[in-house]
This record gives structure tokens, sequence and C-alpha cells, in this order.
């Protein structure tokens, strides 16, 4: 206390000058009779379980006695100064340091101040000699009502330290309480941690965690719980990624393969491609030539067919002219034949003129000769034109059969000209098809080159796939998460003799808040000893 609280609580219990004048009055009295009324408190305390306690051996008591006997004396002093403050303080200290609760105290102070102000009292009202009356009332009420509030005051000061003390006292021992909770807490989350950093993800933190820490351990066994059931489904996902990319591992190499065999298959294609676009042009080209060949041996038919109808007309004329041929010779064969007869007559007429018709005998003989003569020529040209005449009709029958089969090569020219151009024209489109099926086919190499490329970049990117799945799947495979048995972590108390962080938790009792300590034996004995 202040030495200003001091003077107000003084001043306020009007213990002033002439209150401290009324103890000093009594100081004689008080003095006197104190030892005996300690030796009564102390009685009762080794009569009480619960006091005798604080005391081992009789030697304690004689200590604390004198230390008494000297703070009464500055109480019947009149001295409330800081000296007197400090005394009364240490007191209350010792008494909350050993444990000794305020109703003792104040009971111990109940007895002295019986014994006191009986003596007092006795000692006031007595008659002092033959002459001398009793003290006024006035003076004993002053001097009783002072030692009262002089108690009263030193009663305060003590219960207040003693308060104060056992505040402290509580106060530090709810933050050792609540430090060795957060130690312990602390070396239940580190060791959480450390399992969790171990992989382990089974580990939860033990029930018997204090209350206020309740909400920090739900919430960390949730998260261990979702992180738990995550990474299951990330194992049985890594799985099935596993088996799916060992799949696509595999069909990507046989795409591989079948990709590479069509990439040559194509690239065959194209080089029989080739050959046949080669060979068709060559088919086109040869048809074309066909076709020119067909179209010229078409004009030289039809100019045959020309001459032959030329011809066909000649002989119609050479027919003609042995017809009128035929006819001169008979024109000639029947002249012959009247001169015959004329010959024949003139002889008949020179045989009758005798002599004189001799010469014109020999004349008429000679022309009958002649006529004879003349008869047979005309008779063998006249057979000769009918030769002639039959082998004209032959070679007109020969010239127009001619004429007619060469019609009809000229009909099957024409026709062989357009199946000849026909095909010419068909091989031209096919060797154009057959080129462009060619470009088709060079682009569909250039695409399956690069399908086949972009496959072997998928087979290297499917096998790194799988690589790497499989190093998830051992990083997964570190943690610990089992299913059906999920083991509770070790309660800390359980690791306390082998982890220095796993202290076992406090738990309030009651829910209150801890009353200080009592302390027994030698430490009481030592307290008492330093008062």
């Amino acid at each position: 206390m202040s030495t200003d609280a001091l003077a107000d609580q003084l001043r306020f219990m009007k213990l002033g000058p002439e209150a401290q004048a009324n103890i000093q009055a009594a100081k004689t009295i008080i003095m006197r009779e104190l030892p005996a009324a300690l030796d009564i408190v102390y009685a009762q305390i080794r009569a009480f379980p619960e006091t005798a306690k604080f005391f081992a051996a009789e030697s304690q008591i004689a200590g604390v006695k004198s230390k008494q006997l000297a703070h009464w004396d500055a109480i019947s002093s009149g001295r409330f100064d800081s000296n007197y403050v400090r005394g009364a303080t240490a007191v209350g200290e010792v008494h909350a340091a050993i444990g000794l609760a305020p109703r003792w105290y104040i009971g111990g102070y109940a007895l002295v101040m019986e014994a006191l102000i009986g003596k007092i009292l006795e000692e006031r009202l007595a008659k002092r000699g033959f002459n001398l009356k009793p003290l006024p009332v006035q003076q004993i009420a002053g001097e009783l009502s002072a030692l009262v509030k002089a108690t009263m005051l030193d009663m305060d000061l003590a219960i207040s330290a003693y308060l104060t003390a056992a505040e402290a006292a509580r106060t530090r021992s709810e933050a050792a309480v609540l430090a060795q909770e957060r130690t312990n807490v602390s070396g239940s989350v580190g060791n959480a941690m450390s399992s969790l950093s171990d992989g382990d993800l089974t580990y939860r933190l033990a029930d018997d965690i204090p209350a206020e820490y309740q909400q920090l351990r739900a919430d960390f066994n949730g998260s261990m719980e979702k992180l738990q059931q995550t990474m299951l489904g990330i194992s049985a996902t890594t799985q099935a990624i596993r088996a799916g990319t060992e799949q696509i591992a595999v069909a990507a190499d046989d795409l591989s393969r079948r990709s590479e065999r069509q990439a040559a298959s194509l690239e065959e294609t194209a080089a029989a491609l080739d050959q046949i676009t080669a060979a068709v042009k060559l088919t086109a080209e040869g048809a074309t030539h066909a076709r020119d060949a067909v179209s010229a041996a078409k004009a030289e038919a039809e100019k045959a067919g020309a001459v032959v109808h030329e011809a066909m007309g000649a002989m119609g004329g050479i027919e003609k002219s042995s017809r009128q041929i035929g006819q001169i010779i008979s024109v000639i064969d029947e002249i012959a034949f009247q001169t015959n007869l004329l010959a024949l007559n003139a002889g008949v007429e020179a045989a009758r003129a005798g002599d004189a018709g001799r010469g014109f005998a020999v004349v008429a003989m000679e022309v009958r000769g002649l006529a004879q003569r003349s008869a047979e020529a005309a008779k063998e040209i006249k057979g000769l034109i009918s030769a002639s005449s039959a082998q004209v009709d032959q070679g007109v029958h020969l010239v127009e059969a001619t004429g007619t089969a060469l019609q009809r090569i000229v009909e099957q020219v024409v026709e062989i000209n357009q199946i000849v151009g026909n095909i010419a024209t068909s091989a031209g489109e096919q060797a154009t098809g057959l080129h462009q099926v060619n470009i088709a086919v060079g682009e569909m190499d250039q695409v399956t080159q690069q399908n086949a490329a972009m496959v072997e970049e998928s087979t290297a990117a499917a096998h790194s796939l799988s690589e790497e799945t499989e190093r998830l799947a051992e990083m997964i495979d570190s943690f610990q998460t089992g299913q059906e048995n999920i083991r509770a972590a070790p309660s800390p108390a359980a690791k306390a003799h082998s982890s220095p962080a796993a202290r076992p938790l406090l738990k309030a009792v009651g829910g209150g808040k801890p009353a200080p300590a009592r302390k027994t034996g030698t430490k009481s004995a030592g307290k008492w000893e330093e008062f």
C-alpha cells in the first residue's frame, strides 16, 4: 500500500493522533498480556489439524511468536508507517505462501482481541487506590475502539496482501497451467505434424486435449480425415491412370508399328501408282497414235473406195465399149457375110460371063476370101470381145465387191476410230485420275509420315506419362492411408517417457480456478522463520 493510500485509510477509519494516543495509552497492558493471548492462540492452532500441520516443531512457534510481539509493539505504539505496512503485508504474503486461509488468521486475531479487551476492561474499570476513581468510560471506549481499529487495519493489510499474493499465485498457476497446456498441445501437434511429415495420414489427436483446444483437435482431425480420403482417392485415381497409361503405351506402340507399316505400304503404293500412271500415260499416248493411224487408214480406205468407185466407173465404160465393139463386130460380121454373098454372086455371074468374067471371078474369089477372113477375124474378135466382156463383168463384180468391202472396212475403221478415240480419251482420263490419285497418295504418305512421327511422340509421351504416374504412385505409397483401422494417436502422456515434447495434458478440475497449493513441513517452517 502506498503512503497516500495508507493516509486515506487512516483518515477513513478515524485512526488519527487521538486514536493513536489512546492505543499508546493501552500499550503497557497490551504488551504485558499479549504473550498469554498468543499462547491461547497457539494452543488452539495445535488443537486443530488444519492449522497444526503448518508447525512441525515448537521452535517454529517460538520464532513466529517473537515476530508477532515485535509487530504488536509497532501497533500498540501507533506507528502506522511504511515499516508497519511492510510487516503487515509480509504476514499476509506468508499466509498466502503457506496456504493458511484468512479464516484461521481472523480467528487468531479474535482470540487475541478477546484476551486484550478483557484485560483492558478489567484493569481500567478497577479502583485505583483510596482516592482514585475508575477511568471514565469515554477514555476506556477510546482505548478499546483504537485497539479494534488498529486490529482491523492490520487484518485488512494482511488479508489484502494475502488476496493479492493469492491472486498473483493463482495467476502464476493459471499461466503455468496454460503454459503447460500449450506445451502439451504443442507437443501433440508437433507429434501430429511429425507423423504427417513421415506420411502417416492415419494419425489423430487424442481426445484428452484441453477443452479450449478441442476445436483445433476437431479441425486437425477433420483435415487429416479429408486429406486421407483425398489421398485414397488420388491413389485409386493414380492406379486407374497407371493402368490407362499402360494401355495407352501398348496401344501407342502397336499404333506406331502399324503406322510405320502403313507408311511403308503407302510408299510402295505411291511407287506402284507412279509406274501405273507412267504405263497408263504410255497407253494413252499409244491409243492416241493408234487413233491417228486409224484416222489415216480411214482416209486411205476412203481414198481407195473413191479409186474403186472410179475403177467401177471405168469398168462400166469398158463394158459399154465392149458392147459397142461387139455391135461393130456384128456389123462387120454382117458385112463380111453380105460381102461373101456378093462375092459368091459375083463369082456366079463371072462364071456365067465366061472368059469375060474370068478376071471378075478372080476378084470375086479374092473378095470372097477377104470376106471369109474378115468373118473369121470378126468371129475371133467377137469371141475375144465376149471373153473380155465376161472378164469385164467379172471385174465389175469384183470391183463392186471390193468397193463394198472397202465400204465395210471404212465403216469398221470409223467404228475402230471411235473405239480407239474412246480408249484414248479414257486412257487420258485414267492418266489424269491416276495422277490425282498419285498426288493424293503422296499427300496421304506425307500425312502418314507425320502421323507416324506424331505417334512416335505420343508413344514417348505415353511412356513418360507412365513413368511419371509410377513415380506419383510411389510417392502416394509413401503415405499411410489405411482405410479399415485408422489408428488413434497415442495420448501424449503415453509418450512422455520417450518424447520430452509429449507431456500429459492437464485438465481443470471442476472448471474453477486452482487455489494456491498448501505447503507443509520444513518449507512452511522456513516461511514462518522468514516472517
